[in-house]
């Protein structure tokens, strides 16, 4: 997907991980028209219910037969379910749309917070693990998907390590074996056990909902870079536009958003980056309970979440990728010419093009000589192209202050 430089794939994706438990078929094709006139690929979806962060369902549909106690019996699949989400995926393919699924969310596997939260009564026996994952694996097979084989895991446990997200990830690949796959864990997690590790085609990280580790976005993909084995990077999971701050009064808006894709795209995070609007991701209706408030504040409905606007600057960055061909650049630090984290740098390793994120409008040096270089900038709050005034100063290049009071990327394309 992401070998060649020339027909690389930039993934920008939108989040909705319940919507096959929670959404109507005339809400998706809404949803999907919708999201696919602002230029998104893919949506990113568990296909089990989500138990631990979750809006309650109005549908009534239950992907597995009910035992006599209630819970669910993970050897008789509720057929009905699966190829509803079948029709949805086909849904969203046919429009251009590539499906992202989650095989086996956190509290359907054992020893990790999620299940402990529900005291395991949502753990999948491992005898049923392999049969649903080719289950999963047929009824998505003519959609060409993404698999996320865990969600949102912290790989407390061994056993599932060895046994519930590998069983998961072999009974995929055995039905679909061109599939590609990655595994979602929490924020802040990079370490994978090796016996997976070596299964994956991909690196997928969580940059975190919590203000306090926002860094994570940037300084992440540094960890996975330095890995011995390199794959393509992407940031699955950033702050959602309009999520509480984990606990503290506040939420996240469209300025939080774009710091985070930028600053994960320009440090080894170039191969994709997900959208996230609260109200969304668990399709929330009004009046319906909304389990995680006291951490994430009540949801919008998930209609009006559909228009928030970091949507639209995600979408505006993944064109500037494309414009760019930043598929694929190395982080570059080397190039800022004085240390400051929070603006990252990234360029080709031939120098032919640098290119600065700047989350808070200052002037700045560059290590590059300013009479080979084209300079370009774009105001990103106002989505709109600025001209800067560059000259050359002891460092190489200072670009002085920008007469905006925004966010900024600056190209430097070599003439």
């Amino acid at each position: 997907m992401w070998s060649e430089r020339a027909s690389r794939f930039f993934y920008i994706a939108d989040t909705v991980w319940s919507v096959f438990s929670n959404a109507t078929l005339e809400e998706w094709a809404q949803y999907l028209d919708y999201r696919r006139g602002q230029g998104f690929n893919a949506v990113q979806i568990s296909i089990l219910p989500i138990i631990h962060d979750a809006s309650e369902s109005v549908l009534g549909i239950e992907p597995f037969q009910a035992r006599e106690d209630g819970g669910w019996d993970y050897a008789r699949p509720n057929d009905g379910f699966f190829e509803r989400a079948g029709t949805m995926a086909r849904m969203a393919s046919e429009r251009g749309i590539l499906p992202c699924l989650v095989v086996l969310w956190g509290n359907y596997a054992p020893g990790n917070w999620m299940s402990r939260q529900s005291e395991g009564s949502h753990v999948m026996p491992i005898e049923t693990v392999r049969p649903y994952a080719e289950l999963v694996a047929r009824t998505f097979l003519p959609y060409s998907p993404m698999y996320f084989i865990s969600g949102d895991t912290n790989f407390e446990s061994e056993e599932a390590a060895a046994g519930h997200y590998l069983e998961a990830l072999r009974g995929i690949k055995a039905v679909d074996p061109d599939a590609i796959a990655s595994l979602h864990m929490n924020g802040g997690a990079y370490e994978i056990p090796a016996d997976l590790e070596r299964e994956l085609d991909f690196y997928v990280y969580q940059s975190s909902h919590d203000p306090a580790s926002q860094n994570g976005a940037y300084s992440l993909p540094e960890k996975f870079m330095a890995k011995s084995v390199r794959r393509p990077v992407l940031n699955a999971e950033p702050c959602y536009e309009g999520i509480g701050h984990f606990g503290k009064y506040g939420r996240f808006q469209a300025f939080d958003v774009r710091k985070a894709f930028w600053w994960s795209v320009l440090s080894g995070a170039s191969a994709g980056f997900a959208y996230g609007a609260h109200g969304l991701w668990s399709w929330h209706r009004k009046e319906t309970a909304f389990n995680s408030e006291d951490f994430y504040l009540t949801p919008f409905v998930w209609s009006e979440a559909l228009r928030l606007s970091g949507a639209a600057d995600v979408s505006l960055g993944g064109w500037l990728v494309e414009k760019y061909g930043l598929c694929g650049i190395p982080a570059a630090q080397d190039k800022l010419a004085f240390d400051c984290p929070d603006i990252r740098v990234a360029a080709w390793p031939d120098d032919s093009a640098i290119f600065a994120y700047v989350p808070y409008s200052r002037k700045l040096a560059l290590r590059v000589e300013p009479e080979r270089y084209r300079f370009e900038a774009f105001d990103l709050e106002r989505r709109l192209p600025i001209v800067l005034d560059v000259r050359a100063c002891p460092d190489g290049a200072l670009v002085a202050l920008p007469e905006t009071n925004a966010d900024l990327l600056i190209a430097a394309i070599r003439i």
